[in-house]
This record gives structure tokens, C-alpha cells and sequence, in this order.
């Protein structure tokens, strides 16, 4: 499975992305092919670019999106990404919060986590934490993925 990461963040770089090296990391020991990894600023405009121009031209199956899912001015994630999507996957947002519930207790209720479908794309928005990131990654996103691009494929 081919996988991008984007890190949506105005404070970090490459070099310090602990949340999107970790994912990286995660998906090649889960044997998946990680074909692009970028950190871009927290700006609804870069972020509507990048993510169209990465599925236009690398066409990847999943992106893994970590940071700019909070409630501060410039978290705009969700605003960026949201309107893109062909289905959401209504599912994932809730649920990621119940587990965010269960090891954060009632901060949980300031996710604001989203998944959908572009193209033939399945595309995760979370939040950018190490922790939110493993917790989204290892209880939901990875051991659905097969299941996933199976139904997007068909």
C-alpha cells in the first residue's frame, strides 16, 4: 500500500516531526511503501494545494495527516481538507474521540479528527501529538487499511 504524510504545522520541520516520523516509521515496519513526507504550515491555502497536487501526481492510496485539527485560529485543518472529500467516514472522528476519552479524559471533547475519501484516495486528518498520533494510528487507521483500499478499489 502506498502511504504520504503531511504534517501540518508552523513550528516544526522535518528534522523534529516526531508524529509524522513515527507514522513513517509504522507504516514501512507494517510493510507499507511511505512515497512522500512533507511538513507544510498551518495555512488553508497550502494545505488544499499540497493535498490535491500529492494526489494528483505521487497517487497515493492513504494520507496521513497529523496536526491542525485544534480550535486555535490556526488550526484549519478540517476547513482545508473537509471540503474535499467525495465521503467521509463519519465514523472515524467519534470514534477516535471515545478512545481520546479514555486517555485524556474530558480534553478529548476539543478533537476534532476527520476522515474521507478524494478520488480514490482515503485521506486521515489527526490531531499532531505523538500520542494522538499512536493511538489513532494503532487502535483505527492501521488495521483497517486493507479493508479500506478494498472498498475504495472496487
Amino acid at each position: 500500500m502506498t502511504i504520504g504524510v503531511i504534517t501540518v504545522s508552523t513550528t516544526r520541520a522535518l528534522v523534529n516531526d516526531t508524529s509524522g516520523q513515527w507514522i513513517s516509521s509504522q507504516a514501512k515496519k507494517a510493510g507499507h511503501l511511505v512515497v512522500f513526507h512533507e511538513v507544510i504550515p498551518d495555512d488553508a491555502t497550502v494545505i488544499t494545494a499540497k493535498l490535491n497536487d500529492v494526489i494528483k501526481k505521487i497517487k497515493p492510496q492513504v494520507i496521513l495527516m497529523s496536526g491542525g485539527t485544534g480550535i486555535t485560529k490556526k488550526d484549519v485543518t478540517i476547513e482545508a481538507v473537509s471540503p474535499l472529500f467525495d465521503k467521509e467516514l463519519s465514523a472515524f472522528g467519534p470514534l477516535f474521540a471515545k478512545l481520546s476519552m479514555e486517555e485524556i479524559d474530558s480534553a478529548a471533547i476539543m478533537s476534532r479528527a476527520t476522515a474521507g475519501v478524494i478520488g480514490s484516495t482515503v485521506v486521515f486528518c489527526m490531531p499532531g501529538s505523538l500520542n494522538a498520533c499512536k493511538l489513532a494510528c494503532t487502535r483505527l487507521i492501521f488495521p483497517e487499511l486493507g479493508h479500506l483500499i478494498k472498498h475504495v478499489s472496487d
